[in-house]
Order: C-alpha cells, then structure tokens, then sequence
C-alpha cells in the first residue's frame, strides 16, 4: 500500500472521503488530466469504490432516473457512457434508461482506465474515517474507525447522500427498517405481509418494485405528507426545452413562482421543457432568494418541484400504475403519528390526516424518506461542525461552502485544502444530487487540486 503520509512521497497527497459516483467522478477528471496531479487516497466506508451504494443494487429494474444521454461521467465527452455501453456489446440510445448495475459497473470501470496510466497515485482503502484534524504545518489528519490515521495535504468530502433521518416513533428492529439502501437490509423482509414505506419520492419506487417482485402477493403501503408521487419522463420524442427569459435578479419567491408559471404558460403548457431548461440556473436562482423564501420554497413548494424536476422511467412509471391498479400498492396522503407492536409479530400503524386517522397492521416499516439534510446523521460531518472546521449550510442543509466548494469553517472562511461536493453542498447550490451537476463539479475541483500538483513540481530544484 501507498505511504499515506502528506510531503512523504513526491507528489502531495489528497485523501477523498467517499467511494460512489462524487469520489468517482472527482478521482477520474484528476487523473485524465495531462501533467503532475497529487496522489489520491480514496476511503470508501462499504468497499464499493467506484459504485458506491446507489449503484450497487443488482437489482436489474432498478433503472436511472434519467436517460443516457446525460449521463456521461465525463465533462465534456457527452457520448462517454454510451462509447463504453457500445464496448461491452450493449446496444442502447441515448434515450436509454440504463439499470443501475450497468452504471455502476461504468462508474468502476471510469475509475480503473483513468488511473491506468498512473498506477501509482491511487490508492483504494475500505474503511469509515471518523474525524478530521488540522496540522500545524498544513494539511489534514484523518482518523478512522479502525483506530488507524492518514495525513492529508488536502481532502475532498465525497460523501453523497447521508442515510435517512431519524423518525420520532422508530420501532426497534427486525420489522423496521432504517436503512434501505443498506447493503442486504431488505433482505430481511422475508415473509408476504404488507410493508408500509414512509415516503413516496424515488426510494419508494424502487423499494416498491423490487418489494413486489420477490412477494406477487404482498401489498405495499406508502405514506406522505402530500402523496405525491415523482412524475414520468415524457416517452420519445422529447420536448425541447424551452426557450427561457431569466426573470431579473433579485427575485422573490412570489415573482419566482408567477415567471414559471408564464414561461409554462408560454410553452404551450408543457412543463418537461421548463423544467429541464431552468435546471442549470437553479443553483443561481436559490443562491439569490433570501433565507425567508427558501425557508417558504421548503415548506410550500419543494415537494411539487421534486416531483417534477426528478422524474422516473416510463417503465417505472407504467409498473407503478400497475401495482396500483392491482391493488399492490396503495399510497396514503397523511402522516405517522404512532406504531407498536401488534398481533402476530404485525405493527400497529396509526396514520393521521387533515380528516380523521386510520390503522394500518403491516409486517415491516421501512424508512424511505429519502436522505437527511441537515449533517446529523453522518459522523464526519456533524462532528467537523461541532469542531467548528465546518458550518452548516443555509438552513442547515448539509455545508457552507463557497461556489468552488471549498467548505467554510465556523467563522465563514473558506478551507484552501477542505473541498464538498454533491448532495453535501445541497444547502449552498440546491440541484447537486444529480450526476450532470456533481460531474461539472468534480471537473472543476479537478482543476482546483491539480494546482497542489503544480506547485511540487515548482518546488523541486
């Protein structure tokens, strides 16, 4: 194994806490770029480096969210994945949605030929590092859980989306699972009693799907707040997008609200067109909104723009209709307000609305709640905040950070050696869950730390 220790070799080291498509995509524009890059040390908590946990379901309809055409891992090569699809024998279009399996086994298959021709500077390690500390004479220590430490010149925090939050009226396991995308945790879910899901977004979807494959006779039961379900894409041939007038800035939510509804509107009523073209201004957009009227855009109108802005397959789509139709998944609009155990190794689930409550007696309760916003539920971040090396996000979504992703300590300076991206600069840039965003910034962190690169070779005489 590669020395770990920062100025031990001759290229400076930097360490990236994370193993799925963020560290992936981060690890590859580095290492396919021309001229000295620094080493990289890669951490991956579940030993999926490359795939990491939303990629390595071997569940084949498990789909993307999202046609292959923008799913490239390669800024600027938007014909990667399918070049790579063409290599391996697989016939697909770039209006293709790819399983996730597939893309998984791309994202580790990127990950391998960017390193090929510099074998030496990557170097893959299982394990949960737990905290970060500052050295003195620059750079980071990480600590892990294995009681082991590796020195950093810088760090990159990979992390991508934290488990679920925490419920208020958790049951203890074996009936509850807290973690879906846990490696094996439906595993559990043996038997053909109904499942209730709380949430209704993506999760819910695929655990849907693949809860009614393995059970024909199981029903599924899914409860939120709104009952929203995610939209379908719109089946080929797709709308263009539409053409877009930014409103002028700054603009309230209010004013937000009424130009989307025009541009809609304006479009014929078709709102897939508006919605992907407006995607790439998001990040702007919410960075200009005050803290009152993102706080209005969370509780009001967050849930109908995820819908819509996070699509699913018309497959997927068409396969949920079916199993609502055949009465194998009935979605509730309501909330939990209270579970205990029940007859015959069942829960007792009360589920409240605007209108009364009624009681559900399910097998098993899942938690697909989709993943935590603010940084309580990782470790490593939650404890960079209570050092104060970090700060949360606006709202407390994931971590401040400046447009570069550098993260900012408890007083609001940026690191010069401490960098996030994706789902962790939620609170900062709002869309960066997706691969087209985490990609543009991987690209442009990769440029960021070649620079550590640069400066060795400048040093050596």
């Amino acid at each position: 194994m590669a020395d770990h220790a920062a100025g031990s070799g001759d290229e400076p080291l930097v360490a990236v806490a994370g193993g799925g498509a963020s560290a992936t995509l981060v690890a590859a524009h580095l290492l396919r770029r021309a001229g000295p890059v620094p080493r990289l040390l890669l951490i991956d908590r579940w030993g999926l480096h490359g795939r990491g946990q939303a990629y390595s379901t071997d569940d084949p309809h498990h789909l993307l969210n999202a046609r292959a055409a923008n799913m490239s891992g390669v800024e600027g090569e938007p014909g990667h994945l399918l070049d790579w699809t063409r290599a391996q024998g697989i016939e697909a279009s770039g209006e293709d949605f790819l399983p996730r399996p597939l893309y998984g086994r791309y994202l580790r298959d990127l990950l391998d030929t960017s390193a090929r021709g510099r074998p030496r500077h990557l170097t893959e390690l299982t394990g949960t590092v737990l905290s970060l500390a500052a050295e003195p004479a620059g750079g980071w220590t990480l600590r892990l859980a294995d009681g082991t430490s590796h020195r950093a010149d810088a760090v990159v925090l990979a992390v991508g989306n934290q488990q679920p939050g925490r419920l208020p009226w958790e049951p203890p396991p074996p009936r509850y699972i807290a973690d879906p995308w846990r490696r094996g945790a439906l595993d559990a879910i043996d038997d053909d009693a109904p499942v209730l899901i709380v949430g209704t977004g993506l999760t819910m979807v695929d655990l849907a799907i693949s809860l009614s494959r393995t059970h024909p006779d199981r029903v599924v039961h899914a409860v939120s707040r709104h009952g929203l379900l995610p939209r379908p894409h719109h089946p080929p041939p797709r709308p263009p997008e539409a053409d877009l007038v930014l409103p002028a800035e700054p603009a309230s939510l209010r004013e937000l609200l009424r130009w989307a509804r025009l541009a809609v509107r304006s479009n014929g009523g078709e709102w897939h067109g508006f919605v992907d073209a407006v995607r790439p201004h998001v990040p702007a957009l919410w960075g200009a909104l005050s803290d009152a009227d993102r706080r209005r855009f969370l509780d009001l109108v967050a849930r109908h723009w995820e819908v819509h802005r996070h699509r699913i397959p018309p497959v997927s789509a068409a396969r949920i209709e079916a199993l609502r139709a055949e009465g194998r998944l009935r979605v509730h609009r309501g909330r939990v307000d209270d579970v205990r155990a029940g007859a015959e190794d069942r829960l007792a689930v009360r589920i409240g609305t605007d209108h009364g409550a009624s009681e559900l007696a399910v097998g098993w309760l899942v938690n697909g709640t989709g993943p935590a916003g603010a940084p309580g539920t990782d470790t490593l971040l939650s404890g960079l905040v209570a050092a104060g090396i970090a700060r949360p996000g606006p709202l407390g979504l994931g971590l401040d950070a400046d447009p570069g992703g550098a993260v900012r300590d408890a007083a609001g300076r940026p690191h010069g050696d401490l960098f996030a991206l994706g789902p962790p600069l939620r609170g900062v840039r709002y869309e960066t869950t997706a691969v087209p965003e985490i990609r543009a910034q991987a690209a442009a962190l990769a440029d960021r730390l070649a620079a550590l690169g640069r400066r060795q070779v400048e040093r050596v005489p």
